[in-house]
């Protein structure tokens, strides 16, 4: 991991080291009132109040430096500007050149003012975080609500660089008019932004403006959903291990079998319903056959995270055997004439879920030049295995003998898929290299090494570096660990649930909720979708199947619109409210209130709340990144497996609705009897994002 406290004192600009965020002494200080309010001799009023003007007084300077700065700069623009006004009339080559250079300058000297701002915005973060970690108190919530609305805000110009936009545009325009395009000098204004022959030095300044504004694009976008770290690396002996643990075919597998799994996941949610009333069940039966995978992957998603320690080879040959027979007694129940070999397969199949392996290998395996681009193929395996599912389910309409055999629409989802996973098998034996195990990299430090304490910090830092990362973080030194209770550390990863639990904050705690409220949402709407059109509209397997496979391709389309145009626009808070928001109207309009319940509605309520749960997951993944505890971003107990199991219980909850409803009150009464929850559910979470809406400012 890296050292914060190290990185803030090695990455600060000469010259500039006493105009940085003074990280230790707001450190130092919070340990102290943490001491003096346990024994009681602090008001924490005071504190609050004290603390506050410290920070005040570090942001101020902090603000004062950059605006001076930036004040600079554009006075030297300003000068340049002069000088080229006096060369449109006679424009020299050589004086051009030397012109192109003084803005290159300008620019490499903004490069430096972004990173001071970057810096020292980290550095804010982490002590509003560690202040409430600390002393147990909202004073995140209380000061970003005090100072960020307020019109004097200094706190926007750290977090939101409030004039450097106008900068970096000057220099592009600047830059972009003195380009020699064959004796011609056209205006950026008068072309597309992608058309203009960008100078090197404009690619820099963006790609550091955007990490300063978490500024992102579609892939970027379409990682965050995988909850994978894309950190920083610098060290190349890391960088050398990690790319010895990476071999590309093992990465092609994982994701084939993330697919695959998404695949068998929705498959039969077109055919559920017509497969429990061929064994005698009730129709709405089919949200226990479909959320009895969700059930098993509830714990198999615990000891896949575990086994991922130690291998990655055993746990994805288990789960393609585990799948595989899961599959084949899915196809079988049908001639037996068995719900519960049909719940049993299912379940089976829910045990073979290796969504953490597969996430995990892209943490730990994937070298960091390539891992965004992996985060990004993992969600993209997943939502064309969501359309993937019901588009191959409405090919399979067919109805024969073979042997002792029954090959319908019911049981051939369960045939395909057990020959899929016979053949990933035989693949995976075959290609699958396990990768050089963290003991292994531990040995060959240890071989390299001139001494024993050498030896003994070498092992450490790789145990810190190459655990697994799910979310992004920095660690602080040794003087932070030392501040904790007997026996802990900052640096141990949660060692159970219970301990994983104790680390939620609010914030936390409410981004799970809203995870939660988005999967519930879109299984009751995609579970029972079979069940609902074909009591509404009389609609076959065929047209749910395509209904379904829309909605699914709508994934990669709306996660392209938001990655690229609407998260650089909108703070992330403003989308997550929003969409929340749009997620209540998609449920709002499914209600059939009086009359006749028609297409029309249904479809268009169906895109609402799909698109809105959609767009809500990326920005939640992304936020619940930010705010979740560094301990959380390792081990078995991690954030990526807690969203999961959060996201799991959500889908068990939905399905165990539905059948509920339906052997209750009916399918009459099913749609608005699974509705009201989904309702109720999104009301809360609106209501819990308002409360720490503050909290998310950064």
């Amino acid at each position: 991991m890296v050292n914060f406290s190290k990185k803030l004192t090695t990455d600060q600009i000469p010259g500039w080291e006493e105009h940085y965020f003074n990280y230790k002494l707001l450190k130092d200080r919070v340990k102290e009132y943490t001491e003096q309010t346990k024994e009681g001799n602090r008001d924490r009023r005071r504190v609050l109040k004290d603390f506050s003007k410290l920070l005040d007084d570090e942001i101020e300077k902090v603000v004062l430096f950059m605006i001076e700065q930036q004040g600079l700069i554009a006075a030297r623009l300003e000068n340049l500007g002069q000088k080229k006004a006096r060369l449109q009339d006679l424009p020299l080559l050589q004086e051009i050149s030397e012109l192109r250079e003084d803005y290159r300058e300008v620019g490499l000297d903004l490069v430096k003012l972004l990173k001071f701002v970057d810096i020292n915005a980290n550095a804010v973060r982490r002590i509003l975080k560690k202040f409430d970690e600390r002393l147990g108190d909202k004073f995140t919530d209380y000061y970003v609500s005090s100072r960020s609305n307020h019109p004097y805000s200094q706190l926007k110009q750290v977090f939101k660089h409030v004039g450097i936009g106008a900068v970096v545009g000057a220099l592009s325009r600047n830059l972009g008019d003195l380009e020699e395009r064959e004796g011609s000098y056209l205006n950026i204004y008068d072309q597309h932004p992608l058309a203009i022959p960008k100078d090197p030095i404009i690619d820099l300044i963006k790609a550091t403006a955007d990490k300063l504004t978490n500024s992102t694009n579609f892939l970027r976008f379409l990682g965050q959903h995988a909850l994978i770290a894309q950190e920083d690396t610098t060290g190349s002996e890391v960088e050398r291990i990690e790319e010895d643990k990476y071999y590309f075919i093992s990465l092609v597998l994982n994701l084939v079998n993330t697919f695959l799994y998404m695949v068998n996941t929705y498959i039969i949610v077109p055919t559920a319903d017509d497969y429990a009333t061929s064994l005698g069940a009730a129709a709405t039966v089919c949200g226990v056959i479909i959320g009895s995978m969700a059930v098993a992957q509830i714990f198999s998603s615990v000891y896949f995270s575990a086994w991922s320690n130690r291998s990655y080879f055993r746990p994805l040959l288990f789960s393609s055997v585990m799948l595989l027979l899961g599959n084949v007694l899915y196809a079988l129940a049908y001639d037996l004439n068995s719900l519960v070999i049909l719940l049993v397969g299912r379940l089976l199949c829910g045990l073979g879920s290796a969504r953490a392996v597969n996430r995990r290998y892209i943490s730990d395996c994937v070298p960091p030049r390539i891992r965004m681009q992996a985060s990004a193929a993992f969600v993209s395996a997943s939502a064309l295995g969501m359309a993937c599912g019901p588009a191959l389910a409405g090919l399979l309409q067919t109805n024969l003998k073979v042997s002792v055999f029954t090959i319908n629409q019911d049981t051939l989802p369960g045939w395909v898929m057990a020959f899929g996973w016979f053949v990933y098998l035989i693949w995976l034996w075959i290609s699958f290299r396990e990768p050089v195990l963290d003991t292994e990299i531990k040995d060959f430090h240890e071989g390299s090494s001139s001494s024993s304490s050498t030896r003994h910090l070498e092992e450490e830092e790789l145990e810190q570096g190459l655990a697994e990362q799910l979310l992004p973080s920095y660690e602080d030194d040794q003087t932070d660990q030392a501040e904790r209770l007997p026996g802990a550390s900052s640096l141990r990863p949660a060692s159970s649930v219970t301990s994983a639990y104790r680390l939620l904050t609010p914030s936390v705690k409410v981004q799970l909720l809203i995870y939660f409220m988005l999967k519930y949402a879109m299984e009751i709407l995609l579970s029972e979708s079979s069940v609902v059109t074909s009591y509404y509209f009389g609609w076959n397997t065929s047209t749910i199947a395509v209904f379904l496979a829309i909605l699914g391709l709508t994934v990669l389309p709306v996660n392209a619109v938001v990655g690229t145009y609407i998260s650089n626009m909108f703070e992330e808070r403003q989308i997550l409210l929003a969409s929340e928001v749009a997620l209540l109207a998609g449920v709002l309009l499914s209600f059939r209130v009086a009359g006749t319940y028609t297409v029309a509605q249904y479809v268009c309520s169906a895109l609402l709340t799909f698109v809105s749960a959609e767009v809500l997951e990326g920005v939640n993944l992304s936020l619940l990144s930010q705010v979740m505890s560094s301990r959380l971003s390792r081990g078995t107990y991690n954030g990526g497996l807690l969203s999961t199991e959060a996201g799991t219980l959500a889908r068990v909850a939905a399905d165990a609705t539905i059948t509920l409803a339906g052997g209750v009150l009916g399918r009459s009464a099913l749609l608005n009897a699974t509705l009201l929850p989904s309702l109720l559910i999104c009301l809360a979470s609106i209501a819990a994002t308002m409360s720490t809406y503050n909290s998310l400012f950064y």
